[in-house]
């Protein structure tokens, strides 16, 4: 099973986080500031590798701190 950012998240959103094709795993590719924007909401897709691919989705809250 291989993750991916839907196509519905703009190209500005998926700058700021990567994703682990294999695991999953969401992290942050630059800083984020609570000033600008508080939270996020992230679609995630998960494709197998079958043919034809079954997929299935999910979405994902991220919330920003202030510290």
């Amino acid at each position: 099973i291989y993750y991916y950012f839907s196509d519905a998240i703009s190209a500005k959103i998926q700058e700021l986080f990567k994703i682990d094709k294999k695991s999953g795993e969401i992290r942050t590719a630059s800083e984020l500031d609570f000033e600008d924007v508080q939270s996020y909401d992230l679609e995630i897709e998960a494709r197998d590798q079958g043919w034809p691919p079954l997929s299935g989705h999910c979405r994902v809250e991220l919330e920003v701190l202030d510290v």
